[in-house]
């Protein structure tokens, strides 16, 4: 079965960074294979927010509102997606989730597109 656990998540200061990471298992990512993968973000009472998807090839997406201070990348070598942070507002604060597709190649922040999930990093911006 494959398996997605987010790590990485914490509780910062305005304008400070972090670094959540996402390790898959079950399946291994490389250039050889297709695979989607994202991050999304969840406050109570609202819906599930795409913020970046990558490819296998690197290449990436992002919702505006983080676009030039979030970063998605992969590490095929160590199986894991890494989301990084940087400039973080209080309005980022949100329960973070990866995502995958595997099997499949297509950049997307569309949440019913990914099949798999994780339980989730809590990322708190004061």
């Amino acid at each position: 079965d494959v398996q997605l656990v987010e790590s990485g998540g914490g509780s910062v200061e305005a304008g400070m960074s972090l670094r959540p990471s996402c390790a898959v298992s079950g399946y291994t990512l490389s250039t050889y294979a297709p695979y989607s993968m994202g991050w999304f973000r969840q406050v109570p009472g609202k819906g599930r927010e795409g913020v970046a998807g990558i490819d296998r090839y690197g290449n990436a997406t992002y919702e505006d509102s983080v676009k030039g201070r979030f970063t998605i990348s992969n590490d095929n070598a160590k199986n894991t997606v890494h989301l990084e942070m940087n400039s973080l507002k209080p309005e980022d604060t949100a329960m973070y989730y990866c995502a995958a597709r595997l099997g499949w190649a297509w950049l997307s922040l569309n949440k019913d597109w990914y099949t798999n999930w994780g339980q989730g990093t809590q990322v708190t911006v004061s």
